[in-house]
């Protein structure tokens, strides 16, 4: 198993989380993890790669970058609602008209060679560890159920839920055929 660091994403990291979202054609064709911040998806890559620096400066795009070395090799995105008002399977998960939690789990990316190799794990360890350090509360994720069925790792962006139940999340609804609303507090 090899040994990971997480770093958060801020001004000093930018420039490797830039190195492997350019190393990877801007991550799903340009997303520079926008979509969930509610960028517009018409936006170019640049725009959205643009607008991501802009919200690190700004301290409104939070990430834990997982490390090899001195290599990023993938990362957790996480951040309040107002900062990640976006998430799949929205209708579903509004139709209980459940209580905003403090942290959104939206996002996971690991870099080619690197994907099955821990770097999930690390990433949601490392952002569990940030929202510690920034004052806990009720974290959700969204992750899939690949129990018993072959996902392909591309589409596995929420994250794995066995990932999230080895960190302590447990189950608290369904809402896609494979998709689960999962929570943690952190006091």
């Amino acid at each position: 198993m090899i040994k990971y660091e997480t770093k958060p994403l801020d001004a000093s990291t930018w420039p490797d989380f830039t190195r492997l979202v350019e190393a990877n054609n801007g991550v799903w064709g340009g997303c520079w993890c926008m979509w969930y911040h509610g960028a517009d998806r018409a936006a170019s890559p640049d725009e959205k790669r643009k607008a991501k620096e802009q919200l690190v400066k700004d301290g409104r795009a939070r990430a834990s970058l997982v490390f090899d070395g001195e290599s990023c090799v993938g990362w957790c995105q996480f951040g309040s609602p107002v900062e990640l008002p976006c998430i799949h399977n929205e209708r579903a998960y509004l139709a209980t008209k459940p209580a905003p939690p403090d942290w959104r789990i939206t996002c996971f990316f690991s870099g080619k060679g690197y994907r099955g190799k821990g770097v999930a794990f690390a990433a949601l360890k490392g952002a569990i560890e940030q929202i510690e350090i920034l004052g806990g509360g009720r974290i959700e994720g969204y992750p899939e159920d690949t129990e018993g069925r072959k996902a392909t790792p591309a589409f596995l962006f929420n994250g794995a839920l066995s990932t999230f139940e080895r960190l302590g999340f447990e189950r608290t609804r369904l809402i896609g055929k494979h998709k689960w609303v999962v929570t943690r507090i952190i006091a």
